[in-house]
């Protein structure tokens, strides 16, 4: 996918002010540290349009991104970071679930989980809500580059065991330093656009 352009659009909290729904939406979720921003800067060819930083918990908002004047990214923010005031984390649930559960405009929500990590509870909670709301959904394992070619598919197998995916729930490897699995991940979001407002019914534990 060529990017010719990408620019900021706004960011909305619990009060739910979101751009006017002109475009479909690719989200993008992840724990805080996973490499979120990476992987959004990786497929636009950007360094810096979403914000990385060292500081795991520091994105509280939700941030509008259009791409080729046609697609909009959503980076939703980290979740899982302990030294993020009480109140905000308390808010990260209602604030996205609104979010998963209203937005028309949403096309696919990109679920990135470290390649390395078993996913916790608050992975498993979002994926549960993704199918709960019937969202298209796909699973990004970022990092991969840190482990060999063998370790990474014996991790692909073994997450994709642990959350009980289904054959239609995908999982794709991810590197934001070599770029493996852009082009991969760049075709389902192409796919999900263009099949349009449908949502996909996934329920707990079925495909």
């Amino acid at each position: 996918m060529k990017v010719t352009t990408a620019r900021y659009l706004t960011s909305a909290g619990a009060n739910g002010r979101y751009p006017e729904p002109d475009f479909p939406e690719i989200a993008f979720a992840g724990r805080s540290n996973v490499g979120k921003s990476s992987l959004v800067n990786t497929l636009v060819n950007r360094k810096n349009l979403a914000r990385t930083s060292a500081t795991p918990g520091k994105t509280q908002l939700l941030n509008f991104f259009l791409i080729n004047d046609k697609v909009v990214f959503v980076d939703l923010p980290g979740y899982g970071y302990a030294r993020v005031p009480v109140d905000v984390r308390r808010s990260w649930g209602p604030m996205v679930e609104r979010f998963l559960r209203e937005r028309e405009t949403l096309r696919l929500v990109v679920l990135i989980l470290d390649v390395r990590r078993e996913p916790s509870e608050q992975d498993r909670s979002l994926l549960e809500w993704l199918r709960a709301y019937g969202r298209f959904h796909v699973i990004a394992l970022s990092k991969v580059d840190k482990l060999s070619y063998s370790g990474k598919k014996r991790r692909i197998a073994e997450i994709r065991d642990s959350l009980g995916l289904g054959p239609d729930e995908e999982v794709l490897p991810f590197s934001a330093r070599t770029g493996e699995g852009k082009d991969a991940l760049w075709g389902v979001i192409r796919k999900a656009v263009e099949r349009g407002g449908d949502r996909a019914f996934f329920h707990p534990g079925t495909a």
